[in-house]
C-alpha cells in the first residue's frame, strides 16, 4: 500500500501577510502621486490665476482685439502759382470677404468668374501678371487662404480699379454676395514728365522697412511712400499720421464691437513749391527744341542731355529745373509700372536721375568767374593790370628746360579760329572776352608777368570749398545730398592718391579755367553765380516756398536761408594776406564788382563771347563756357582725340544787371559752342521769365486780390511742425 505525498501548498496566514503589505505599499505611492499630482495641479492654477494673470489677459485680448489703421490723406503738391503738380484723386480696391460668399461650391464659383469678368483677374491657377507687369494671384487662392486665417476680414483681391467700374460692381451687389469696394486716395501728378525729376513718385513701404511703419500705424499692403523728389525728402511733412481705432473681434475674424474713440487721421500738409510751372514748360521747350536743332544740323544724334536751371539769386528759390530726358511719373501714380520701370531704369540716357543735381560736368569757361575773384581778393593781379595774350603760350618743361620740344603748348579758344590772341586783356576783358591765357597766367604763374605760382591750385581749391563746390547745394532733393560722395577738390595730395602722379603746372592751367580735374552739377555752378551776384550773399537753394495745413493756413511761410561767404572767409584768412591791414569784408566787394562788369561786357561790347544773349528791354549779363571733356561715352565712340576733344555748352546768366532777380544756367552735354548752343536756350527762358511777369501784372491789376490766409501755429497733435529747417535724408531714393 503507497502512500500519497503531501501537497507544498504555504501556510494560508503566510501568503496573506505578504499581499496585504505589497498592497499597502502599492496604495501609499498611488496615494502619494495623486497628491503630488494635486499639488502640482494647484501651484499651477495658482501661478495661472494669480501670478501670469496679467500675461494670459493680455494675450486673450490680443486675440480678441484688433487695432484698424485709417488712413492719412496726403498734401497735395503745388507751384508757387497754386498749379497742381501733385494731387489726391479717389481710387477703389475690390475685397472679397469669404464668409459672405455662398456655401454652395457651385454658387461660390459663379460669384467668382463673373467677378473675375469685372476685374480681369483668374479664378484659378497660378501666379498670372497683370496689365501692369505686377504678379497676381488666382481669386480663389486669395479667398482660400483669407478663409483659412479670418474668414469675415475682407480680402483685397484686386487694387486701383477704375471708377466706373467700381459702380458698376455696386450695382450688381445683390449678385455678387461677400464682394464689397474700399474706396481709397491714389496719387496723381497732372504735370507728369514735365516735373517728374522735381516731384519724384510712390511706391510701395520696402520690406527693411515695413517693421518702423506698421508700428506707426501704416498698412503694409495698402500705405505707399515717396521714392524720388520731393515726394521722398518731403515725407514727413506730406504723409500725415494713420489714425487708429480699436475693436473687438470674434474668433472668425468679424468685428463685433468697437472700442472707445478713435484717434482720426491727421493729413499731410500741402507744400507750395517755388517752381513756376509755365516757366518750367519754357524752359524744357528752350531747351529740346535745341537739341532737336543741334541734331538736325549735324543730321545725327549729337545729343540728348542737357539741363536748365532758373533762381532767384537773392533768395535762393529755384524757378525752373529741367533735367532732360526726364520720365513720366504718372506712370507710377497708382502702382510701380514694372516693365515701363525696367525700361527707363536700363536707358543708358538715365532719365530716372536728375543732372541738375546729381551728374557732375567740366564747367569750361563759366569756371572763369570763381577764379577771377579769388585772383583778385588775394591780389595776384589787379584789376586794372594787364596781361598779354598772343594766343597761346609754351609752358617749359622744368626737367628739360632747354629742350622746347619737351615744352607743353596752352592755347587761347580765339587762336583756333583767327590764328592770333587777345592781345592786352585786363581783368574785366578776361571775362568779357574768356580770355584762356590771362587765366593760364594767373592760375598758375607766368615768367616775369605773374611771377611765382600765381593763385595755385591750393589756394584756389580753397575758394572752391569756400564757394561749396564738393558739397550738397542743400536743394530738397535726394541726388543732391549724394553729391558729396562723388566730387572731389582737386589737389596735389588727391591726385597723388587717386592717380599716384605729381601736379604739375599744367594741371593749375587747367583747373584755372574749369578743365583738368575740375567738375561741378549744374546747381553748384549756378549758385556760385548767384554768390557773385548778390556780393556774397549765399542763399540755400530751395524748393519749397510754403507750407500749409489741409485747410489753406499757412503754417511756415518762405524765409530765405543765408550766409556771408565772408564768414568763411574769415576763417581762411582772418586779413588779407595782399593787403595788408585791410579785411576781406572791404575787398571782396570789389572784386565781385569786377567780375559782375565782366559779364555784363560780355553781352555789350565788341568781342564779348555773349553778346547773342541781348535782349533790350531789360540789361543782362552772362557767361558762355565751353567744356572739353573725355568720359567713358565719349571713350567708347573714340571721340577722345587730343586737341579735338569733344566738348559741352555752358552758358549761364542773370537780370537785371543792377537788381538781379532771375539767374539760369543751361548745359547741353556734347553741344560743343556755348555761344552757339546753351546760350540760345537761356536766353529764351530768361525772355520767358519777364514776359510771364508782365503778363500776372495785368492780370493782377485787372482783379481784386485775394488775401493771404494768416500765418497760424499749428495746434497740439497736428503732426510734425513745419517751422523749423527741413532735415533732409541722406539715403539715395529706393530702388525696387
Amino acid at each position: 500500500m503507497s502512500m500519497a505525498r503531501p501537497s507544498r501548498i504555504p501556510p494560508p496566514t503566510y501568503q496573506r501577510s505578504r499581499n496585504a503589505g505589497t498592497s499597502i505599499w502599492r496604495w501609499r505611492i498611488f496615494s502619494g502621486v495623486v497628491a503630488i499630482s494635486f499639488i502640482l495641479l494647484a501651484a499651477r492654477i495658482y501661478v495661472v490665476q494669480f501670478i501670469e494673470r496679467g500675461q494670459y489677459v493680455q494675450q486673450a485680448d490680443e486675440n480678441r482685439l484688433d487695432t484698424i489703421s485709417i488712413p492719412a490723406t496726403r498734401g497735395v503738391i503745388t507751384d508757387r502759382y497754386g498749379k497742381q503738380l501733385a494731387a489726391n484723386v479717389a481710387s477703389a480696391n475690390v475685397t472679397v470677404t469669404p464668409a459672405g460668399l455662398p456655401d454652395d461650391p457651385d454658387a461660390e464659383l459663379a460669384v467668382l468668374e463673373k467677378l473675375s469678368s469685372l476685374i480681369n483677374v483668374p479664378v484659378t491657377g497660378g501666379v498670372t501678371v497683370d496689365e501692369q507687369g505686377l504678379p497676381q494671384r488666382s481669386l480663389l487662392t486669395q479667398v482660400r487662404e483669407g478663409q483659412g486665417i479670418a474668414p469675415f476680414r475682407p480680402v483685397i483681391v484686386k487694387k486701383d480699379i477704375p471708377i466706373d467700374r467700381a459702380r458698376i460692381i455696386l450695382a450688381q451687389k445683390t449678385q455678387l454676395p461677400g464682394v464689397g469696394i474700399e474706396f481709397v486716395s491714389a496719387r496723381e501728378y497732372p504735370t507728369g514728365p514735365l516735373t517728374s525729376q522735381i516731384i519724384g513718385y510712390m511706391g510701395p513701404i520696402p520690406a527693411r522697412l515695413g517693421a518702423d511703419y506698421e508700428a506707426r500705424g501704416y498698412v503694409l499692403d495698402r500705405d505707399r511712400i515717396g521714392y524720388d523728389g520731393v515726394e521722398f525728402t518731403l515725407e514727413d511733412l506730406l504723409a500725415g499720421q494713420p489714425g487708429l481705432q480699436t475693436v473687438v473681434r470674434d474668433v472668425a475674424g468679424e468685428i463685433v464691437q468697437k472700442i472707445g474713440d478713435p484717434r482720426p487721421a491727421t493729413p499731410g500738409y500741402n507744400v507750395e513749391l517755388t517752381i513756376d510751372a509755365e516757366l518750367q514748360q519754357a524752359a524744357q521747350d528752350a531747351l529740346t527744341d535745341e537739341i532737336k536743332r543741334l541734331n538736325t544740323f549735324y543730321n545725327k544724334t549729337v545729343t540728348e542731355r542737357g539741363v536748365v536751371i532758373a533762381m532767384n539769386p537773392r533768395t535762393g528759390e529755384v524757378l525752373a529745373m529741367v533735367s532732360w530726358p526726364t520720365y513720366d511719373n504718372s506712370r507710377f501714380a497708382r502702382n510701380i509700372d514694372y516693365p515701363y520701370y525696367l525700361q527707363v531704369s536700363q536707358d543708358p540716357l538715365k532719365p530716372l536721375f536728375n543732372q541738375a543735381v546729381g551728374s557732375l560736368y567740366p564747367p569750361g569757361s563759366i569756371f572763369k568767374i570763381l577764379t577771377l575773384t579769388a585772383v583778385l581778393e588775394e591780389g595776384v593781379v589787379r584789376q586794372d593790370d594787364v596781361l598779354f595774350d598772343p594766343g597761346h603760350i609754351e609752358l617749359v618743361n622744368r626737367y628739360y628746360p632747354n629742350d622746347p620740344g619737351q615744352s607743353q603748348r596752352f592755347v587761347c579758344w580765339i587762336e583756333r579760329g583767327s590764328g592770333k590772341g587777345h592781345g592786352y586783356v585786363d581783368a574785366r576783358h578776361a571775362i568779357a572776352w574768356s580770355c584762356d591765357v590771362y587765366f593760364y597766367k594767373v592760375g598758375g604763374g607766368f615768367e616775369q608777368e605773374v611771377p611765382g605760382l600765381g593763385l595755385g591750385i591750393e589756394r584756389l581749391a580753397a575758394w572752391m570749398d569756400m564757394f561749396g563746390l564738393a558739397k550738397p547745394t542743400g536743394v530738397e532733393l535726394p541726388g543732391d545730398q549724394n553729391i558729396s560722395q562723388v566730387a572731389v577738390l582737386p589737389t596735389p595730395d588727391w591726385k597723388r592718391r587717386a592717380w599716384g602722379e605729381n601736379w604739375s603746372t599744367g594741371d593749375t592751367y587747367n583747373s584755372a579755367f574749369g578743365q583738368g580735374y575740375v567738375t561741378v552739377t549744374p546747381m553748384q555752378i549756378l549758385n556760385v553765380l548767384n554768390t557773385i551776384v548778390d556780393d556774397g550773399n549765399v542763399a540755400r537753394p530751395t524748393l519749397v516756398r510754403r507750407v500749409l495745413d489741409s485747410e489753406g493756413h499757412v503754417l511756415r511761410d518762405f524765409i530765405p536761408d543765408t550766409h556771408d561767404i565772408r564768414d568763411l572767409l574769415r576763417a581762411y584768412w582772418p586779413s588779407s594776406p595782399f593787403h595788408p591791414g585791410v579785411a576781406y569784408p572791404e575787398t571782396l566787394s570789389q572784386s565781385m564788382q569786377v567780375v559782375r562788369d565782366g559779364m555784363r561786357e560780355a553781352v555789350t561790347i565788341e568781342g564779348g563771347t555773349a553778346l547773342g544773349a541781348n535782349l533790350g528791354y531789360v540789361p543782362v549779363a552772362g557767361k558762355t563756357g565751353t567744356a572739353e571733356y573725355c568720359d567713358d561715352n565719349a571713350a567708347a565712340l573714340d571721340l577722345c582725340v587730343p586737341g579735338n576733344w569733344p566738348a559741352h555748352a555752358w552758358f549761364m546768366e542773370y537780370a537785371p544787371f543792377a537788381n538781379p532777380e532771375i539767374s539760369i544756367v543751361a548745359f547741353v552735354y556734347n553741344g560743343n559752342e556755348g555761344a552757339i548752343v546753351a546760350l540760345p536756350v537761356a536766353t529764351q527762358v530768361m525772355d520767358a521769365y519777364f514776359k510771364l511777369k508782365a503778363k500776372r501784372a495785368a492780370e493782377q491789376q485787372a482783379q481784386p486780390v485775394t488775401p493771404t490766409p494768416p500765418l497760424i501755429e499749428p495746434g497740439p497733435g497736428a503732426g510734425p511742425t513745419p517751422t523749423a529747417p527741413l532735415a533732409l535724408p541722406t539715403a539715395p531714393p529706393y530702388q525696387p
